[in-house]
């Protein structure tokens, strides 16, 4: 009896000290959840930076009594990018003494492997600030554009995703997969877009689809800060319509511009976040909207972003990529 009463009796003992942590864990737990929700977010903030950056299961003994971190979505939405993208731009912005262009210019080539012989004006001492050096221009002959009946890469950059659109999602923009309908917004009156309503189906993607035997495809294109930041057009096509998310653009990236959208101002504070704003080119004076031929200037990057071509082609459209691939604007995406 007493020997298996003291067989018993550490064993209780080291039970309670395990219960002991978890009970006081789930009161603070409880306290949390009581908060208002700002003070909540507040208080699970940084121990979601935390897990994120320890060690893979450092804090796996909080998910045991309740404890979920908050989402890297959510995280990342909770930083000030807007904020942060505008100050940079402004910086970026700023004009450089002559005697320090070179020495900066040759800086940022040497960082981000920048092939200076590929532009118009070689000359560092030409470009007044570092968004002038960003946006930079290419001589005439320096990309090509494929000829034959093919899409187009509309600018250089890396192929991160591509493929036919399956289960109406475009995926990995950014780490992140998004339904075609929350990346593209809501469908706006019939009378305001090209396609006509899809007939048999009520599918969001069978919507974008004017021509029976068509796909959807996307491709999903990263440029990074020592590329050529212009993007053109890549392919044939008619301009119609125009939304613009303020939310939406890589962090950093001062502003994006569209050469024949004037009144188009990104990254500006007059935006409330999540809105969106649309813009018809079609008009009674222009019932046809903006005509674009492939290879044709379409915009141009203030640093770093991404370009997610979402288009439609027939069945037998074939892609010529892999993952992960350098690619060139003007080199073939795909062929039918």
């Amino acid at each position: 009896m007493c020997q298996s009463e003291a067989r018993r009796g550490p064993e209780l003992s080291s039970a309670k000290w395990l219960h002991f942590p978890q009970l006081a864990l789930r009161r603070r737990l409880g306290q949390l959840s009581c908060m208002s929700r700002p003070a909540l977010k507040l208080r699970s903030w940084p121990l979601t930076v935390l897990y994120y950056l320890l060690p893979f299961g450092a804090l796996r003994p909080l998910s045991r009594v309740g404890w979920r971190p908050v989402s890297r979505v959510a995280l990342y939405k909770s930083v000030p990018t807007r904020l942060l993208s505008r100050a940079w731009g402004r910086l970026n912005q700023v004009e450089l003494p002559h005697w320090l262009r070179r020495p900066v210019y040759s800086l940022y080539i040497w960082t981000f492997g920048v092939n200076m012989k590929e532009a118009a004006v070689e000359d560092l001492h030409h470009y007044r600030n570092l968004s002038e050096f960003f946006r930079r221009k290419l001589k005439p002959q320096a990309r090509p554009v494929c000829c034959l009946h093919s899409v187009i890469s509309p600018s250089d950059g890396k192929i991160l995703n591509f493929g036919q659109v399956k289960n109406s999602e475009v995926e990995q923009v950014k780490g992140v997969t998004y339904s075609l309908e929350s990346f593209l917004g809501p469908r706006t009156s019939v009378e305001d877009l090209p396609f006509p309503p899809a007939a048999s189906c009520s599918s969001f993607r069978n919507q974008l689809v004017t021509q029976e035997g068509n796909e959807l495809y996307h491709c999903v294109i990263y440029l990074a800060p020592g590329d050529y930041h212009c993007f053109h057009s890549p392919t044939d096509w008619t301009v119609s319509h125009r939304r613009h998310f303020p939310a939406v653009g890589a962090t950093n990236v001062g502003s994006i511009r569209i050469y024949f959208d004037r009144d188009l101002h990104t990254n500006s504070p007059r935006y409330s976040k999540g809105s969106y704003n649309d813009f018809s080119f079609v008009t009674h004076a222009n019932k046809e909207g903006i005509p674009m031929r492939k290879g044709e200037h379409l915009g141009e990057f203030n640093l770093g972003s991404t370009i997610v071509l979402i288009f439609e082609a027939p069945k037998d459209f074939n892609f010529k990529l892999k993952a992960g691939q350098k690619i060139r604007f003007g080199e073939a995406l795909g062929s039918l």
